[in-house]
């Protein structure tokens, strides 16, 4: 038996963090059979933000991956990462529905459940580690590593042995940001071994230059698994080559026993896949060792770019990531791991856009409320009035927030019945509603035709083609992912058609009643942000005082009220579902 196993995450992790998740599952499958024969612990395959961005922007059924991948690797473990009680999404949701989703997520697939909760109250582990027990399935605790006041080696060893309480079968140290230092690693491990013999696994990003090195003496130390990435997938925002740590541990006690050849054909294998998503890639392909301040996770670096170039402020990244860490510490210090990263670094791009806590996104004020459970420290008081203030609240929540949601299986299952036009749903659709209802409902008109296909961006045309004269002229161009056929008419008439028709785009819906002209007079209330207009929160005409909230926007996967700047009528000058950029109208109050 190998002293040291190796957990792959090439199939989530690697995409997430090096290309925004945007691998599709037809560049997975042409190599599982190889990655079968290579014998490691798991293959990390599904979860994090995968699910995400199969129905966001792939047009790809996350379900059929997870069915796809089981059925091409009968021999290995196929793992997948859940946020506890947020399961998959950006909010606690009921335990029924909790149960349900780890229950059908195990029928479809997956063997190992890593389970990690943001600010790691173990509250919110409960409900899915029990649903993973009645599976049989394997359980795995993750401990969010953070660099705080409040995060010590003795307190991290605490919470192991809270976490073996909950019935892990395993325990992993998940460092998101390349934080944990080599020696800290050693201690750490041996810390851990001290009060429970479960086997540990170590998950740390490449992002600040010391993964292989933490790797290394964390195997010295005892953990037993160490989460590695493909080389060609490997270092930058992601993770450890497998080969090197192959090599490093051959011939000593902490052998792998991988065939580093079988190993050297998968790797030029994603080499060429990589290509296909160039479009995508992270600036950040070396050692940034800014992170060590910021602590800003792998995953969202790349996120975190993407959004401030949607935002028109590509040149704030430095001054974001010094946000971040006064964010941090205002909230209680929350290890910074989806959803508690998104939320904490998408209001330090609200602090550097519209001073500081002037905007509150509604997860941020849910964070400071205590919805998302206890954080590891108090925090700033001012701020936390603030949000409770926004929410209506006397005080911070303290017991476990679940406890406040109702069963909700049932209700959801009528919500997708009638998207779907009646009749039987499965519960994966459901289950893929309650996900993201924002984004699924999208997703089921668009799903038949089939998921989008990433090129090298050298195989699109580089000129129109031919036309004579007076004809049309016909061009192939590629926006996120998706290939347009453009029409050029002589006239400068321009038509614009998915190639193909999949990933198509949605058409704008149909203005609101009464046009979306800026009626004369009045004030008009502008999108401070570029997003989606999700909602109103009064009727079409409604008086409204100034301060009022009137629509929300969906901006970096948080949600942002827009309030009236003055008092009077409100006319909406833009349909709920558009796509709105900074600056735009949306509002006139008259």
């Amino acid at each position: 038996m190998p002293k040291v196993k190796l957990t792959d995450l090439v199939l989530r992790d690697a995409h997430q963090s090096l290309f925004a998740t945007r691998m599709v599952t037809a560049d997975m499958l042409p190599i599982a059979d190889k990655l079968d024969k290579v014998g490691y612990f798991a293959l990390e395959a599904w979860g994090g933000a995968t699910f995400d961005s199969c129905i966001r922007f792939l047009n790809e059924d996350p379900w059929e991956r997870l069915k796809k991948l089981k059925a091409a690797l009968p021999n290995t473990k196929i793992m997948m990462l859940l946020r506890g009680q947020n399961l998959l999404g950006y909010r606690h949701y009921a335990d029924d529905v909790v149960a349900k989703f780890v229950e059908t997520a195990a029928k479809n697939g997956v063997d190992v459940f890593r389970i990690f909760d943001a600010v790691n109250d173990p509250r919110n582990f409960q409900a899915a580690a029990n649903a993973a027990k009645k599976t049989g399935k394997h359980i795995q605790a993750a401990i969010s590593y953070a660099v705080t006041p409040f995060h010590t080696i003795e307190k991290y060893a605490e919470l192991a042995k809270q976490y073996v309480d909950i019935g892990a079968d395993s325990l992993c140290i998940k460092d998101m940001s390349g934080l944990l230092k080599p020696y800290e690693a050693y201690d750490l491990v041996k810390a851990i071994k001290k009060v429970t013999d479960l086997p540990i696994e170590i998950h740390t990003h490449a992002t600040t230059g010391m993964s292989v090195a933490t790797l290394t003496k964390a195997a010295e130390a005892g953990a037993e698994i160490l989460d590695t990435v493909i080389s060609s997938l490997a270092m930058g925002t992601s993770h450890s080559p497998t080969e090197t740590m192959v090599e490093i541990f051959r011939g000593t006690e902490y052998e792998t026993g991988l065939d580093t050849a079988l190993l050297l054909e998968i790797a030029a294998y994603f080499r060429e896949v990589r290509k296909n998503y160039k479009k995508f890639e992270s600036s950040f392909l070396g050692a940034d060792t800014r992170i060590l301040m910021s602590q800003v996770p792998g995953g969202m670096l790349s996120n975190l770019e993407s959004q401030l170039k949607e935002q028109g402020a590509s040149g704030k990244i430095d001054d974001v990531l010094k946000e971040i860490a006064v964010v941090q510490k205002d909230s209680g210090y929350p290890p910074l791991v989806t959803p508690t990263s998104q939320i904490v670094g998408t209001q330090a791009v609200f602090n550097v856009l519209f001073g500081r806590y002037n905007r509150l996104s509604g997860e941020f004020q849910d964070l400071l409320a205590g919805k998302y459970g206890a954080c590891p420290a108090s925090k700033n008081p001012d701020v936390v009035k603030k949000a409770l203030e926004a929410l209506k609240l006397e005080k911070e929540i303290t017991h476990r927030p679940a406890d406040d949601i109702p069963a909700e299986y049932d209700k959801l299952a009528e919500e997708t019945k009638k998207l779907l036009g009646g009749g039987d749903v499965t519960v994966e659709d459901v289950l893929t509603y309650a996900m993201f209802p924002k984004v699924a409902p999208d997703f089921f008109k668009k799903r038949h035709e089939g998921p989008v296909v990433f090129r090298p961006e050298t195989e699109a045309p580089a000129s129109p083609a031919p036309a004579g004269k007076g004809e049309a002229e016909r061009y192939s161009v590629m926006v996120n992912g998706t290939n347009y056929d453009v029409v050029v008419a002589p006239a400068g008439t321009v038509a614009v058609a998915p190639a193909g028709g999949a990933g198509a785009a949605a058409a704008p819906a149909a203005p609101p009643a009464g046009g979306s002209a800026v009626p004369p007079g009045g004030t008009v209330v502008s999108a401070p942000v570029a997003g989606t207009l999700i909602r109103y929160s009064v009727d079409e005409g409604a008086a409204v005082n100034a301060g009022d909230t009137v629509i929300v926007i969906e901006s970096m996967k948080m949600e942002l009220e827009i309030k009236a700047t003055a008092s009077g009528k409100v006319h909406f000058l833009v349909p709920t579902g558009t796509q709105v950029t900074s600056g735009q109208a949306v509002v006139a109050i008259q």
